[in-house]
Order: structure tokens, then C-alpha cells, then sequence
């Protein structure tokens, strides 16, 4: 199921708004792709699950502030940027779009 908008990619569902509580985040495959979303206090931040220092996954790292440790090597990502904070990784993770709408949650 997609959904469309001005922007040429189509909106990618993701899971049900009351799937993904405050302070809580899920995971689901998009075009192949494991992606997390955030839902920190309300604010939704979806973020792709791969850690750029060795590909491993993200998901499930302390998150403090908007920042996301990986749990294996320390390394830490911007959870609205997806900029690489420290080592042991230098490049970028990708952040995809994310919005709720009709009690749905949706990722480009």
C-alpha cells in the first residue's frame, strides 16, 4: 500500500500508529531495506538500520536525545541528519522521510 504525495517517490507504509508508542521504535523491510523508526515524544525519525563503520544493524542502541549509539562498536548517528557523531564511523547513515496520517505511518 502507498500513498502519494508532490514528491515523485511514493510514500511506503510502515506500521499502524499504535504500533509505535512514545520512547519506542520498530522495524520493517522497505524495498529491501531494513529501516528503524523512532517515535521520540511524539516526533517520528526513521533512519536506515545499518551501521556504516562495518553494515551491522542500529536498531536497539541507546538513544539519547536524538542521537543513537550502535551497540556493538560505539558508534553514534544523528537520528534527523544521519550524520556519523564519532568513530569508529566517518560516513553517513540514510534518513528517510516519515510522517502519520490516517493512524498509519508512512516512510520515503
Amino acid at each position: 500500500m502507498t500513498a502519494t504525495s508532490q514528491n515523485s517517490t511514493p510514500w511506503q507504509y510502515f506500521c499502524e500508529s499504535s504500533a509505535l508508542l512514545p520512547g519506542e521504535f520498530q522495524l520493517n523491510e522497505i524495498d529491501g531495506v531494513m529501516v528503524a523508526v523512532y517515535n521520540l515524544d511524539g516526533a517520528l525519525y526513521a533512519i536506515e538500520d545499518i551501521c556504516t563503520h562495518d553494515g551491522g544493524e542500529l536498531a536497539g542502541g541507546a538513544v539519547v536525545g536524538l542521537t543513537l549509539e550502535c551497540v556493538r562498536h560505539g558508534a553514534v548517528f544523528d537520528l534527523q541528519t544521519g550524520i556519523a557523531l564519532c568513530a569508529p564511523a566517518y560516513a553517513p547513515t540514510k534518513v528517510l522521510e516519515s510522517k502519520r496520517e490516517q493512524d498509519k505511518i508512512w516512510v520515503r
